[in-house]
């Protein structure tokens, strides 16, 4: 039963649908809010208990839009969520995933990487992720008066932040052409010995930054997840996705961004927990912690922030 349906009072539109599937009537209202504030219809809003079915018997969708709170059913969830990522795997809809921090871990170890995934995020980044979502399949898209007043300074933030992502993509994916030719890898025997103290003095003195200038003015997530990963590493320490995410001091959104980017171009290796299905660890490749000992060791007791 369509306990939550809102396609009545929804008023029409030629901007593409957004399918909305919420667990309760509080989360649809987000999910409703933010699709008005873009300037899009909706085709469907519903309870998550029965988007599954409904999904199977959807016409059409330009995207869906999954909406969770902390009471969501494990179960339910679960379901719902192996079918996005097989219909946006085979090119149905664009796809987001809306949910509390506590659900960090659980749905970054079961989302694939083409469905987009929110945590505890602000309007600009869910107008920003529907905006990805639509141009991933092709749709115009479009922003109302309404979300651009609202949302201008902070979406071009966001705008600013896609682009270092892509930067930072581009010089990773240039190759030895146009970089520095990688050293051969070296033996374990070989590598130089880093303290886990050295690097904690190292975080404890970026963090430190923050009680004097704005946090953001010296965001550098990826920077922060590698030496985190690497502290991790020498205490031989397991690291799971949000704890990474809370290292690299940035909106648990905007890490995952760069966490995937870094996974990406094999600098961070995930490896899923073999006692619990639901939880991921992040550690770092072979050849990135090999370069980071070696940096430590070439930079000696210089202060490294």
């Amino acid at each position: 039963m369509d306990a939550y349906s809102t396609e009545s009072d929804i008023p029409y539109s030629d901007a593409p649908p957004v399918f909305v599937a919420g667990s309760g009537p509080g989360a649809i209202a987000r999910a409703k809010s933010t699709i008005g504030a873009f300037g899009l219809r909706m085709s469907g809003a519903i309870d998550v208990s029965d988007a599954a079915a409904r999904l199977l018997r959807q016409g059409s969708a330009s995207a869906v839009w999954l909406e969770l709170d902390e009471s969501s059913n494990c179960e339910i969830v679960d379901q719902l969520v192996a079918q996005l990522n097989a219909d946006v795997r085979g090119g149905r809809y664009g796809a987001i995933v809306s949910a509390p921090k506590e659900m960090l871990d659980p749905l970054s170890a079961m989302l694939e990487d083409a469905v987009q995934l929110l945590i505890a995020a602000d309007e600009a980044e869910r107008i920003s992720a529907l905006a990805l979502a639509l141009a991933s399949r092709g749709t115009e898209q479009r922003y109302s008066d309404v979300a651009s007043d609202r949302n201008a300074e902070r979406l071009r933030q966001l705008s600013d932040e896609v682009s270092r992502i892509a930067s930072t993509l581009a010089r990773l994916s240039t190759g030895p052409s146009t970089a520095a030719r990688p050293m051969e890898a070296p033996r374990a025997a070989d590598l130089p010995e880093v303290s886990a103290e050295t690097v904690r003095a190292v975080i404890r003195a970026r963090r430190l930054r923050s009680r004097y200038f704005p946090e953001d003015m010296f965001a550098d997530p990826a920077w922060d997840m590698l030496l985190d990963l690497l502290q991790a590493e020498i205490s031989q320490l397991r690291v799971p996705v949000s704890s990474l995410c809370i290292a690299a001091a940035v909106p648990a959104t905007t890490a995952l961004r760069w966490l995937k980017t870094l996974v990406q171009q094999g600098l961070f290796v995930r490896r899923a927990d073999p006692h619990d299905g639901r939880r991921v660890f992040v550690e770092l490749a072979p050849d990135t912690s090999s370069a980071l000992r070696r940096y430590f060791a070439e930079v000696g007791p210089v202060a490294v922030i």
